[in-house]
């Protein structure tokens, strides 16, 4: 974990201050964040499975029932999908998270796949769940790769923007020249297991064109995420955590 620069006001609101991690089912943890509108919890379930608790709403990204039981948790008022990878897209763990004012928001592919939700295509967004989430590329750039995450399907990272935060979920995909035009972004989550998203080197990269003041590596697999915490030791801006989600 690395110290930050960034000023002191800035470093406040994006400090993890103490989560209600005692509160979630199964012994999950969170990181909380003052985002000036209020408190942001992101909780950490596995894998690349996510929920960002904000402002009373639950928002879920790529629930998968074997990181959690979702019979034991918050009924979702949004779910992002950003593929339909079965680590990623699991209609069981919707059904199970689905309320009817539920909104399920899907990458192009996913949506086929699943047959009913809210497509979204790279440069869309969606406004839900007090957030706006916008659709970004995700995709293999690796000559030998890329039928792993072909750019002609589309599948979707996302950008979510809850208060002053805005927050990079990149799903599976390598470094690709999109992410030097996203913006401002104060917390990403990079993939980084082998060998179908990226290798530490490609994360590192990834992590300087964005430039994230939080950066966490997930869907890490068998991959040792503290290679990618010494690429980046030198890098005194950006603050790298580890947490469960391989």
């Amino acid at each position: 974990m690395y110290k930050s620069a960034f000023p002191f006001a800035l470093a406040f609101a994006l400090s993890a201050v103490r989560g209600f991690s005692e509160g979630w089912p199964e012994g999950k943890t969170s990181d909380m964040f003052d985002i000036g509108t209020g408190k942001l919890e992101i909780v950490f379930l596995g894998h690349s499975s996510l929920i960002f608790a904000y402002d009373g709403a639950y928002i879920y990204i790529d629930p998968v029932s074997q990181y959690a039981d979702y019979s034991k948790f918050p009924k979702a008022d949004l779910i992002l999908i950003t593929h339909q990878h079965g680590d990623h897209l699991d209609p069981k763990a919707i059904a199970a998270l689905s309320k009817p004012q539920t909104r399920v928001v899907l990458s192009k592919g996913a949506h086929a796949v699943y047959g009913k939700g809210e497509m979204l295509d790279w440069g869309q967004a969606a406004r839900a769940a007090g957030i706006v989430a916008e659709a970004v590329p995700a995709y293999n750039v690796t000559s030998d790769h890329l039928g792993y995450h072909p750019k002609n399907r589309h599948d979707n990272g996302y950008v979510v923007t809850a208060g002053k935060l805005r927050i990079y979920i990149a799903g599976d995909t390598e470094p690709t020249a999109e992410m030097a035009t996203l913006g401002s972004i104060d917390i990403a989550f990079l993939p980084m297991n082998q060998p179908y998203t990226m290798t530490p080197e490609q994360a590192a990269a990834a992590a300087h064109a964005i430039h994230p003041r939080i950066l966490y590596p997930y869907h890490f697999g068998s991959t040792d995420p503290k290679v990618l915490v010494n690429l980046l030791s030198h890098t005194s801006d950006i603050e790298v955590r580890i947490r469960k989600l391989q």
